[in-house]
């Protein structure tokens, strides 16, 4: 269990590219697969979870090359079924996608992860695509999937998910009929995005969001922009670490991931958005964050789904906030690659902060010092990024213990901050 340790820090100051969308680049590899021409994907992210996706394309019969800058291109093969298991690592986006996948095109496929991916909820995607006609063995991974001749459904999620979405609109490409799906509140459009501009028709209306049998990509050319969620950790430490500025560039800023703008608004923190242009059809834009004090936050309704990754970092963020903060509608955190709700609320607990989990949410009252200790990330890379960015406020020295699990999402996170540290 590898653990590193954070201490105290002076300003940040400086400017920082942070790593590539995940949910850009998973998309654009798995939808890659299934398009008629070769795909280009440049700039894509290279953590662990994506390459999880890419040697899936691989396995389903992808012709996979990346150039000496970086740019993978993806020929798409006849697809094929997989009699050995494909291991989809600790990437909730991968299995749900790829099961889309899997399942539309009438493969059949053992689809595996890790310890942590093997507890978390599948019946979200196995429900719709048995519904569909798919054959679906398994709840949790490891998901079974058999072909089958499959029918368009009109199908309400219970959860506001974009990767449950994205699997039954990716199976709807290839079913009879109409395929549509309706959530509780917006979840993030970068399947609907992608699509569309690779040909596919996407219907809106009130049914939400669907899809006509025989629409198929044309080919993805795709330049993924900086992950709006990566930069979060950067957004927190500039508004905490007294004295610092800190700029970011060429992030993605699609509204539907945009809630930690709103959130650090509420807060009344420094926060410019500038130079906003648009990037393979995605909004992307700078943005520079200052230190200064703030107010507590209400996070709830439908603004969760726009910033559910971001809510670990913002509750550290809630810690230095003059009064109380509450989140709530998040109960999603509770089956992410963690309790985060859990982890949350007794790491900050540890560290001295005024905080009460709810079923759904926490509440959090500041501003309150914070103190170094031994935290355990518990293999999740949100936690691990959250807790080393109170580790840069908190008195003494924190270790963050398992993380190695930054890998997952952003392998320099800890060389970012040692240049903005300079």
């Amino acid at each position: 269990m590898r653990f590193v340790t954070v201490a105290r820090s002076t300003p940040l100051r400086g400017e920082v590219t942070v790593p590539s969308d995940k949910s850009i680049t998973h998309r654009a590899y798995l939808f890659s697969a299934i398009s008629e021409e070769t795909s280009e994907v440049r700039n894509p992210l290279l953590g662990e979870d994506c390459e999880r996706s890419l040697s899936a394309v691989k396995r389903l019969g992808c012709s996979v090359t990346r150039d000496p800058n970086g740019t993978v291109l993806i020929v798409p093969g006849p697809l094929r079924s997989s009699s050995d298991p494909i291991d989809c690592g600790n990437s909730g986006t991968t299995i749900r996608l790829l099961a889309g996948i899997v399942a539309g095109w009438g493969l059949n496929a053992t689809l595996t992860g890790d310890e942590s991916l093997s507890r978390r909820p599948m019946r979200r995607i196995a429900e719709p695509l048995r519904l569909m006609g798919a054959i679906v063995d398994g709840d949790t991974p490891p998901l079974r999937l058999s072909s089958g001749t499959l029918n368009g459904i009109d199908y309400t999620s219970p959860v506001a998910s974009a990767q449950v979405k994205s699997c039954v609109l990716l199976a709807g490409l290839r079913a009879r009929g109409e395929t549509w799906v309706r959530e509780p509140s917006l979840s993030r459009d970068h399947t609907e995005r992608m699509l569309e501009g690779a040909g596919v028709k996407i219907m809106r209306g009130k049914k939400g969001i669907g899809v006509a049998a025989g629409s198929q990509p044309r080919r993805i050319d795709c330049r993924v922009p900086g992950d709006i969620s990566s930069a979060a950790f950067w957004m927190v430490a500039a508004a905490v670490v007294a004295g610092s500025r800190v700029s970011l560039r060429s992030v993605g800023i699609n509204p539907t991931r945009t809630g930690v703008l709103v959130a650090l608004e509420q807060a009344g923190l420094d926060v410019k958005v500038g130079n906003e242009r648009w990037e393979s059809g995605e909004p992307v834009a700078d943005i520079e964050v200052g230190s200064g004090p703030g107010i507590g936050m209400t996070l709830d309704g439908p603004l969760i789904p726009r910033l559910i990754d971001e809510i670990p970092v913002l509750a550290v963020l809630a810690t230095q906030l003059s009064g109380e903060t509450v989140i709530r509608d998040a109960r999603e955190l509770r089956v992410k690659e963690t309790d985060r709700i859990k982890t949350v609320t007794e790491g900050l607990r540890q560290m001295g902060a005024k905080i009460e989990p709810t079923d759904d949410g926490m509440v959090i009252e500041g501003p309150t010092p914070l103190r170094g200790g031994a935290i355990d990330a518990t293999g999740d890379h949100r936690i691990a990024m959250a807790f080393a960015v109170a580790g840069l406020v908190a008195e003494g020295e924190t270790q963050i213990l398992a993380a190695d699990s930054i890998q997952t999402s952003y392998p320099g996170f800890f060389e970012d901050l040692r240049s903005l540290q300079k």
